[in-house]
């Protein structure tokens, strides 16, 4: 086999991505069955032209190998966008993705290197214990708004909450400024206008510099301190943008993981016809969705530093270029919904190499503690509608469930036994918890 950025003596060049037709990675029809047109795109090759936003187009790696050539090669490779942002408009809906800031997901070498390691040596001073308890006291707290009424939006109610929750208590900010950031984050995503969408950032920038004032007074055990106090010595602006990051990267592909595994459970008999009987666990859901449904399934946005023959494709230099996990995991899929699909390898749905994911195991802690705790205090929960009915969202980045209608038997705070009104230590096996819960005894998790 060739070298990767080595052109074969006599091999045509390939055609510039103008000349190709375009496949959307956005609207209904790519929602609805992303991996056709994945498979579909695998007709070019490793690489393959797309469009995720009107005019705003791309290379997509769809090759397993050719991913993890790319992830792995930072002299080649570049995250830094800004000579992109020259040739798209500048309020194209994909910007807030792509367009470059001051933190680690646009920076290479040393700036990145910095920026990486203030997130990584913050994120190791949360103790698992820790950041369990705080999983389950935001838990908690949204199963008290709904448990009552015996149905909820799985995702409104719950998935797309508990990370915000969870963020605002991690960066050192009281329960009540968690509706703040709530409603400021699901402004953005859902503005219906651009001025709604404006209004949203500027309470999303409001609530971030009033965090960032409240801990230049007075420091605290919370992430937001441990970056400020870093020897990298950030500026204010860097721990502003590095925030920023932690709370955008870490939401949304959060959210949508919890969501994408929930549905799962509720949906195949192999976990449960009722919870407590299942014989998969809400670890095997979210790996099963790492592989076939990563909530970020495509980004790892990339732009080479010169002409590059690429895995059989030219890519010329400042061209965007983006990785599908999601076509890289199932591009060897037998079919088994448990498969591992590109040759048993691991998944790529945390990326790869120097620009994977830095807190993964604090977010599969997370994510998982989040379902158990949901399953277990409302262990007869089930899909409100028939699975064919579920939708998914629009957008080239992630793979998010519109909404996810389940109902159960009502729990409310004066019935016997334990419930989450009780107390944040109160569990759905013991109203005394003198041994640590099932989740607690998973070291696997554990960061």
């Amino acid at each position: 086999m060739g070298h990767p950025y080595q052109q074969p003596a006599g091999h045509p060049q390939a055609a510039p991505p103008e000349a190709q037709p375009l496949v959307k990675l956005y609207g209904p029809e790519f929602a609805a069955d992303p991996h056709r047109i994945y498979a579909q795109l695998r007709h070019y090759g490793a690489l393959a032209p797309v469009e995720i936003a009107p005019d705003v187009t791309a290379m997509l790696v769809t090759d397993y190998r050719a991913a993890l050539d790319l992830l792995h090669d930072d002299t080649t490779w570049s995250k830094d966008s800004r000579e992109w942002m020259t040739t798209v408009p500048a309020d194209s809906p994909v910007m807030p993705m792509l367009g470059w800031r001051p933190n680690v997901f646009f920076n290479d070498g040393p700036a990145h290197d910095r920026y990486r390691e203030a997130i990584v040596d913050s994120f190791k001073l949360v103790e698992p214990h820790e950041l369990r308890a705080r999983v389950h006291h935001a838990a908690d707290s949204l199963i008290q708004r709904f448990g009552a009424r015996g149905e909820a939006d799985l995702i409104a109610e719950y998935a797309r909450l508990l990370p915000l929750l969870m963020f605002n208590n991690l960066f050192g900010m009281p329960d009540s400024y968690s509706e703040r950031l709530v409603a400021a984050l699901a402004g953005m995503l859902e503005g219906n206008s651009p001025e709604e969408a404006a209004a949203a950032n500027e309470a999303f920038t409001n609530y971030i510099m009033e965090l960032v004032g409240s801990k230049k007074a007075e420091r605290g055990a919370d992430l937001t301190s441990w970056y400020l106090d870093h020897p990298n010595g950030l500026s204010d602006e860097e721990v502003v943008h590095q925030i920023i990051l932690t709370m955008g990267a870490g939401n949304e592909p959060l959210a949508n993981l919890v969501g994408n595994a929930l549905s799962r459970m509720l949906s195949d008999d192999r976990y449960y016809h009722t919870l407590s009987g299942g014989a998969l666990t809400a670890q095997d859901a979210i790996n099963e969705v790492l592989w076939n449904d990563p909530p970020l399934t495509n980004y790892s946005a990339h732009y080479p530093v010169r002409d590059v023959f690429f895995h059989g494709t030219w890519v010329r230099k400042g061209q965007l270029v983006m990785v599908s996990y999601a076509a890289c995991n199932s591009q060897y899929d037998n079919g088994s919904p448990t498969a591992a699909g590109s040759g048993g390898g691991s998944h790529l749905a945390w990326a790869a190499g120097p620009h994977a994911c830095p807190v993964q195991r604090h977010a599969l802690l997370i994510a998982t503690t989040a379902i158990e705790r949901l399953t277990a205090w409302l262990s007869d929960i089930e899909l409100a509608v028939d699975a064919s009915e579920l939708r998914w969202r629009n957008g080239a980045f992630h793979r998010a469930l519109a909404s996810l209608p389940a109902r159960f038997t009502p729990i409310t705070p004066d019935q016997a036994g334990a419930t989450p009104w009780h107390n944040r230590d109160s569990s759905p096996t013991s109203s005394t918890r003198s041994e640590p819960t099932s989740t607690e005894r998973q070291p696997a998790s554990a960061p």
